[in-house]
């Protein structure tokens, strides 16, 4: 039997998505009509969504790239964590109701059990990725031309890594440590 450290994870909901909705059980709830867009690409970073029920969309420049109709799911994590414009448009593609998390950085320090539970499902995506494109990749292996190319390419974005952080703040800007 495991310790009790890890029955703390094997318990009755061990689903990320299962724990997120649970925890957000108290936020305000959104309802949005179908066709309607809850959030739009190249915009701020703003509000992170959790979707209680109904379909969503996910386009970006208008194709349409997944459908999501998970209960917990979380929508405009990374743009607010990584504070950049958001990368894609979530599209309401029936009538849905979202619970919503108007200061997302803020909510994820203060709720830690959040955080984790985003942490699972956006690592979750991640691993999905990649082995898409390792599947990818290995169906390309030997081709030759623009196909032979995408092995590169695919290599490249898969070692791609964050710009290094920024030092600073407010009060030191150029982040020297003096006050």
């Amino acid at each position: 039997m495991g310790s009790p450290r890890a029955n703390i994870y094997l318990g009755r909901h061990t689903g990320a998505v299962t724990d997120l909705l649970e925890l957000c059980a108290e936020l305000p709830e959104e309802a949005t009509p179908q066709g309607e867009v809850l959030i739009a690409e190249d915009t701020a970073p703003g509000r992170m969504l959790v979707l209680v029920s109904g379909s969503v969309t996910v386009e970006r420049d208008g194709v349409p790239l997944a459908r999501v109709d998970t209960p917990g799911a979380v929508f405009g994590e990374m743009s607010a964590v990584l504070g950049t414009p958001a990368t894609a448009t979530l599209r309401a593609e029936s009538p849905v109701r979202v619970r919503v998390i108007d200061d997302p950085l803020t909510f994820l320090v203060e709720q830690p059990g959040v955080a984790l539970a985003v942490l699972r499902m956006t690592a979750a995506r991640l691993d999905g990725l990649t082995r898409y494109v390792a599947d990818v990749k290995a169906q390309l292996t030997g081709a030759e031309g623009h196909l032979g190319m995408v092995g590169q390419i695919l290599d490249t974005l898969v070692h791609h890594q964050a710009p290094p952080a920024q030092p600073g703040s407010a009060r030191d800007p150029e982040g020297t440590g003096a006050h």
